[in-house]
């Protein structure tokens, strides 16, 4: 298959992550289906990519009638069959488990035509792990992309040990069309981006621990003296401490390494329903800044 034969792309998963993509794709001409599992997280989502595109209207990014073009070529379902049947790419998105995004490959293996590509937007999870799912290790690919998507440019391409010359060929191209930059990868746990950074942000947990400085205190000296827009814990807080908890831990596990050993505060305040921004993860009783009752944007 050839960049120009590619017309529909399936995202499976639509959080943060899944309709940032969503939106990107449509934006690019490429006709969007969504899937999540309940009618309300999927009405959510396409609200979301609304907001979003108008925002990228009132700042001049787009024209309205560019917004309104892409907004229909995106529909929303919960009926995974009908999101991927005729999809020549499907990016996943769903959150970081193993056996969940195994079980959705394997699923959508058997519906999909013999061209799809899968690619995966883990962050940290081995692409040949995950291919071993599929009958079709050869069309599966690591599509890594960064929050928020339709902002950030890089997209980590990690091809798996039986990933095809012409999969991450054609993936490469995509990123380029989509208006990315694609870099490759080595596979591996959390491959480059993710393993430096997971190691950056528990070395903040464990500092915190020892009393070295304050989660605040640490926030800032990072943003005012690396000049990073945000702190570790306010990064954690958005992406997730869940997910900054599964991501260390698996690290750990396939590595063996002690610096990615999730530290003991993460675990408890996790454990504890503390799993991020409300904002971010809907139920959660807050991240680092509510735990410790820092008012936030002072």
């Amino acid at each position: 298959m050839k960049l120009e034969d590619v017309k529909k792309i399936a995202i499976l998963g639509a959080g943060i992550m899944g309709t940032g993509i969503a939106e990107v794709c449509a934006r690019a001409g490429y006709e969007v289906t969504f899937r999540d599992i309940s009618e309300e997280l999927v009405k959510r989502a396409y609200e979301r990519i609304k907001k979003s595109l108008n925002r990228a209207v009132e700042k001049g990014k787009i024209s309205k009638e560019e917004a309104e073009a892409a907004l229909s070529r995106i529909k929303g379902t919960t009926d995974l069959k009908e999101a991927v049947k005729d999809a020549d790419i499907v990016i996943e998105a769903v959150p970081e488990i193993m056996d969940l995004k195994k079980k959705i490959f394997k699923e959508i293996d058997e519906i999909c035509p013999e061209h799809t590509i899968f690619a995966s937007n883990t962050s940290s999870l081995m692409i040949t792990e995950l291919a071993s799912a599929t009958k079709r290790p050869d069309k599966f690919i690591g599509m890594h992309w960064f929050n928020p998507a339709p902002v950030m440019k890089l997209i980590e391409v990690i091809p798996g040990v039986l990933t095809s010359e012409e999969t991450y060929n054609l993936i490469v191209e995509l990123s380029k069309k989509l208006g990315k930059i694609p870099i490759k990868a080595k596979d591996g746990p959390g491959f480059f981006t993710t393993r430096f950074l997971a190691y950056y942000l528990a070395e903040a947990v464990r500092l915190l621990e020892e009393g070295v400085a304050g989660v605040k205190e640490i926030d800032d000296m990072v943003k005012l003296g690396f000049n990073w827009p945000m702190g570790p814990f306010e990064l954690m807080d958005f992406i997730g401490l869940d997910t900054t908890y599964h991501i260390l831990d698996y690290i750990y596990n396939e590595t063996g390494n002690p610096a990615y050993k999730p530290p003991l505060l993460l675990k408890k305040l996790v454990t504890a329903g503390f799993i991020g921004h409300p904002k971010q993860k809907p139920g959660s009783r807050g991240g680092f800044y509510e735990y410790f009752k820092i008012p936030r944007g002072k």
